[in-house]
């Protein structure tokens, strides 16, 4: 597990501990502002932003991590929202915008970070907004980043997916790819200018004759 991407000797050393105090901390990505919480009372820093405490109201199920490269969602659920938050799901565009879950670990019963880890980075694909008496759930379903491996790309080896890829780019090394696909090259044979291909004689097969230095080698 110390080889995992993101592991740092911080969280090494806080697993090795006897006692340990993990948490989950939730990034949003907006377009009005990100959103910031985590499993935890009061605020927390990491990474110079600060993050709310939303305790018990945050749940995220699903993370499962194997051996085999492959994709697989989490469900991000948030409940008793205040009007802010309410206000991002049921205003701002979320589908296909980022989201980042970390794992962290707490320096003792304090509200220090100790270490953290990226436990998964996805995009929002769906919401979900619940209302009862004791207020509203908004419901995020998010897809790992690694569905993107089972897209079909839509790039070509043309001059037109280069200038797509490189923005603008003076690289013309696929200007003449087009007019490559329609040429005719001539291959291990010599063209005949007398037309005469299929004659009699010697050399009934238009090809050079013996001792024509561009004769093959057959040795």
């Amino acid at each position: 597990m110390a080889t995992r991407q993101g592991l740092d000797s911080s969280i090494v050393n806080a697993l090795s501990e006897e006692n340990v105090f993990p948490f989950i901390a939730v990034k949003g990505f907006f377009d009005s502002g990100n959103i910031l919480v985590w499993s935890g009372i009061d605020d927390i820093t990491i990474d110079s932003e600060t993050y709310t405490g939303a305790g018990t109201l945050l749940a995220v199920s699903g993370f499962e991590e194997t051996k085999e490269m492959k994709t697989n969602g989490i469900t991000v659920s948030l409940s008793g929202m205040d009007e802010t938050v309410l206000s991002y799901a049921l205003t701002e565009n979320f589908q296909n915008r980022k989201l980042i879950v970390h794992l962290g670990f707490l320096d003792g019963g304090t509200n220090e970070v100790k270490g953290v880890m990226n436990a998964f980075t996805g995009r929002m694909t769906s919401m979900n907004i619940s209302d009862d008496t004791t207020g509203s759930t908004v419901t995020v379903n998010a897809e790992n980043r690694l569905i993107d491996l089972e897209k079909a790309s839509m790039l070509r080896y043309n001059k037109e997916s280069q200038k797509f890829v490189a923005g603008g780019t003076t690289d013309t090394a696929f200007n003449r790819v087009l007019k490559l696909a329609d040429q005719e090259i001539l291959w291990g044979r010599t063209t005949s200018t007398s037309g005469n291909l299929g004659g009699g004689g010697g050399n009934s097969g238009g090809g050079p004759a013996a001792g024509d230095p561009r004769e093959f080698d057959r040795r």
